[in-house]
């Protein structure tokens, strides 16, 4: 086949290129102007020749394979099926083809999702750590005899309350209701129908709505224990946690929170217009009525009170423990109330300041306090100001300005003082201010919404309107968790037991109810009666 002009040029470039090169090497060769000149030509151009055609029968020989190629596919076209190669090249341009907005728009939805998710559970497991904040308050406060039980009864109440939650009490609050109390989503599984009938944003959030509110379910329950600490019988505080989570907070929690849940209807209250953002009268104060009514029914340490009634202090064996505990709490709370939002957002920051601010404002404006009636900053008051700040916040940390979160705060701190001063002289035993912080503080927090919260306060524009079902709602929590709990407790009472003996009560519960020591180990406990017999006889 002819070679095409193109190509032609090449070669005479080529062509020159190599003459040069050999005619320099040629010369270099030579050692005589006449004796190598002849020989060194005729070597340059066989070199010269060898050189230049080989790249010439190759591109010859390409060129001429090139029809043959194109006869191939032109005779192969009429075939139907098309090659495998075809198929797999057709497939990974499919793969490889540039995402349109409806794929991108999927992707960003499941990647908020998943966000959300993440961010529920981390809030979730948070709330949880605030057990062991419980936990190192309440033994703090107490006596080092009764450690063990307290922690034991932290433990349990958590354990047994999140069983309790799962099987009844979730579906009790969020299940389908007419506004008073859930009917269906009893053992819950978010992947049954009736989950997906409650129109959860997706199975993985159904779950974690699960455990975020179980630990809001546990925190109720574990707030009654400081409360009754030092005399409560173990067996009948197991029992008394089962109906907490089954009864006392779901059905009220039902009446405020149940349209978190998109397709089970609403509660009668926040159908109201009731605004409590993260429990501190749907969590904090139905436990601290709750726990008001087990302190009653119970009654005060022995030692307590003097013959005359007048209250008697009971030191706390570990202040240090219980300030560890406050810490924790703290930290736990920016759990409990920026994950309220179930959401990632800007939201989570704002409410971290707000709750951090009230927190902060607690703790001073309630050593303040002590300061000026006792002479001395008192360090169990300044830890319980923190903690009653940070239950005031969390209704309004999403409506309230850090200026009005500061005020709440500081209001707290001074309300738990005159509030555990109150409680104490009327003749109920409170041991770590549970009552005080808890219901009190809770209900305040929930009231100043309608105050100050922005937009809806009577002092920001918003009329005496929300301040009325703001009061309305803690009304009905009292009315609720009080009562009812003071019924359990009776029932308990009557039954299997709520209170240990006086000598179980001196001896401290962790030898009485669990046979060991938080100090000590096992050095302390009493000698067996069979031993002392099997002595006596010998």
């Amino acid at each position: 086949m002819p070679l095409s002009f193109d190509r032609l040029q090449q070669i005479k470039h080529q062509f020159n290129h190599d003459l040069k090169g050999l005619t320099l090497m040629t010369s270099l060769l030579s050692t005589r102007p006449g004796g190598m000149r002849l020989w060194s030509v005729a070597l340059a151009l066989l070199t010269i020749s060898a050189i230049t055609l080989a790249p010439m029968t190759t591109t010859v020989a390409q060129d001429d394979a090139t029809p043959t190629a194109e006869v191939s596919v032109e005779e192969a076209a009429p075939v139907e099926d098309a090659p495998p190669a075809e198929e797999a090249a057709s497939a990974e341009a499919e793969v490889e083809a540039a995402p349109t907005l409806e794929s991108l728009a999927a992707a960003v939805a499941e990647n908020g999702e998943n966000s959300n998710i993440l961010w529920t559970c981390l809030a979730a497991f948070l709330v949880f750590f605030m057990q062991a904040g419980f936990a190192m308050v309440e033994a703090g406060f107490t006596r080092a005899k009764n450690a063990c039980n307290i922690l034991m009864k932290n433990l349990m109440d958590f354990s047994i309350g999140s069983l309790a939650f799962w099987a009844l009490g979730f579906g009790i609050m969020f299940g389908v209701t007419d506004g008073f109390i859930g009917t269906n989503l009893f053992f819950f599984d978010a992947s049954s129908e009736a989950a997906t009938a409650a129109e959860f944003s997706s199975e993985g959030f159904g779950w974690a709505f699960l455990i975020f509110q179980t630990v809001f379910a546990a925190t109720a329950a574990t707030i009654v224990s400081g409360a009754m600490a030092e005399r409560t019988k173990f067996v009948g505080y197991l029992a008394y946690s089962i109906g907490i989570c089954v009864i006392v907070y779901p059905i009220f929690g039902s009446w405020c929170w149940n349209g978190l849940v998109g397709g089970t209807g609403a509660g009668w209250l926040e159908g109201m217009g009731f605004l409590d953002f993260a429990g501190s009268t749907v969590v904090h104060s139905v436990g601290g009525w709750a726990a008001l009514a087990g302190a009653i029914v119970i009654g005060a340490r022995k030692g307590k009170y003097s013959k005359e009634g007048k209250p008697q202090p009971i030191p706390g064996h570990n202040i240090p423990m219980a300030g560890l505990g406050v810490f924790i709490l703290w930290l736990g709370w920016f759990g409990f109330n920026p994950g309220s939002t179930t959401a990632v957002g800007a939201d989570m920051a704002y409410i971290a300041v707000t709750t951090n601010l009230s927190a902060c404002s607690g703790a001073v404006a309630a050593m303040i306090m002590s300061w000026i009636l006792f002479k001395k900053p008192d360090t169990s008051f300044a830890l319980n100001g923190a903690l009653a700040g940070l239950v005031a916040i969390t209704a309004g940390c999403d409506i309230m300005s850090p200026t009005m979160a500061a005020l709440t705060g500081a209001i707290g701190g001074v309300l738990v003082v005159f509030s555990c001063l109150f409680i104490e002289k009327i003749g109920i035993d409170d041991p770590v201010g549970a009552v005080s912080v808890h219901g009190v503080c809770g209900a305040w927090g929930t009231l100043a919404i309608g105050l100050w919260a922005n937009g809806v306060g009577l002092f920001s524009g918003g009329g005496a309107g929300q301040l009325v079902t703001q009061a309305i709602g803690v009304g009905a929590a009292f009315a609720w968790a009080f009562p009812v709990s003071f019924i359990i407790f009776s029932v308990i009472k009557a039954t299997i037991g709520l209170r240990a003996s006086e000598e179980e009560e001196v001896a401290g519960l962790d030898i009485s109810e669990h046979g060991m020591a938080a100090y000590g180990g096992n050095s302390m406990l009493p000698e067996p009666t069979h031993a002392k017999a099997s002595t006596a006889s010998v």
